[in-house]
């Protein structure tokens, strides 16, 4: 592990620490945190550590939900920020570490690019032009680094970026494993209203589950989780880690984020940015509609609710609406099985001659070339 700074002591909140603890769960922590601050070299973990016992048949997943925000408009400064709380996380333990929606690129709250219905704004194409340039290709250079990132800090890595097609954006969750590998990728099917004018729609080729050393792990993005059939794709897969990325910080999040942990039998790892209207460039450069007079530097503007639930529904750690922070808890995998003990959706607790789900899972592609090449042809005159 690579050395760092040394920073103030560390306070944790003794009812914070000890929230939702029962015997069978493993004692676990959540962090609030400054911007960033960089633990002590010598600075003991966060987490009690865990007695595994003798039975590797259900190993335990350290895992962290970050809870932070993005530089907007600025991508580099992002990943260096990235960097740093990937190794904050991996310094304690965490071996699967889960960033918010959009964290690479940006969630472009409040703005509304200048489009009313019939009319798009010159000031608001500049908007999108300027949010066009901060995403990020796949692959690319940015990926590489994360990539070598996850590698470093030795995380699985789940990431939120805006990702640029061409001229198209997507909201996509990117994959590492811990050897620095890129997995693959998930576009969010379904983006969520004014969403719809400045991201493209994902198709079925891009909604993995990836078999790892630590687990089953995916990801459906923000409101794409109240959508039953791209669930119940995911748990046909064998989904054990579901990683939840959103821009939602309302309590209701929290209910929804239960039921699929009980739904799916699986973990639910869901995390969100805090935002400060500082965390965004000020006005006239961004405005926030229909806000903006309201607000002041410090405002909130999201909340966060990051939070970390067993697939018994009980909450491990979160959901915390305070600030920034690193939010972790120990997986007991085992609390897989016994929760499809009770109820397996796709298993025991499925009547497919009676309801049955066929998911299209091939790239969509608007246009196809029969040729191998698929490249245009100018011809020598």
């Amino acid at each position: 592990m690579p050395t760092v700074p040394p920073s103030p002591p560390i306070s944790l909140d003794p009812q914070i620490q000890n929230q939702n603890q029962t015997p069978q769960n493993t004692e676990l922590t959540e962090r609030n945190m400054a911007l960033v601050p960089s633990p002590r070299v010598n600075e003991g973990p966060l987490f009690a550590e865990v007695e595994m016992g003798a039975d590797a048949s259900a190993p335990t997943v350290r895992a962290t939900v970050v809870q932070a925000s993005t530089v907007f408009y600025d991508t580099p400064a992002t990943l260096d920020k990235a960097e740093r709380l990937i190794a904050e996380a991996a310094s304690y333990g965490s071996q699967l570490v889960v960033f918010p929606e959009a964290f690479i690129g940006g969630y472009p709250r409040g703005s509304n690019f200048g489009v009313t219905i019939g009319i798009r704004t010159a000031k608001g194409k500049e908007e999108f032009r300027k949010y066009h340039a901060a995403a990020i290709d796949v692959p690319g250079p940015e990926v590489d680094r994360l990539a070598a990132m996850a590698g470093k800090y030795k995380v699985y890595l789940v990431m939120g970026v805006i990702e640029r097609d061409g001229y198209t954006l997507y909201c996509t969750v990117l994959f590492f494993d811990s050897q620095g590998r890129y997995l693959g990728k998930h576009r969010k099917i379904m983006p969520t209203a004014l969403e719809r004018i400045i991201w493209g729609f994902g198709d079925g080729s891009t909604i993995p589950v990836f078999e790892t050393p630590i687990g089953k792990i995916g990801a459906a993005i923000c409101w794409e989780n109240k959508m039953p059939l791209l669930r119940t794709a995911m748990y046909a897969k064998g989904i054990e880690i579901y990683c939840a990325p959103t821009a939602d910080s309302r309590d209701v999040w929290q209910a929804s984020m239960t039921h699929i942990a009980l739904e799916g039998g699986c973990f639910v790892l869901s995390a969100n940015q805090f935002c400060r209207r500082k965390d965004y460039p000020p006005p006239p450069e961004y405005v926030f509609s229909g806000t903006e007079e309201d607000l002041v530097p410090d405002s909130v503007v999201c909340a966060g609710g990051s939070v970390i639930i067993s697939p018994s529904g009980t909450v491990l750690a979160g959901p915390n609406f305070e600030g920034e922070a690193l939010i972790s808890a120990d997986l007991d995998l085992g609390e897989i099985a016994r929760a499809k003990f009770d109820f397996d959706v796709v298993g025991h607790y499925s009547r497919p001659e009676v309801l049955s789900l066929v998911v299209k899972d091939h790239p969509m592609s608007p246009v196809s070339f029969t040729s191998a090449s698929g490249k245009s042809e100018i011809p020598h005159i």
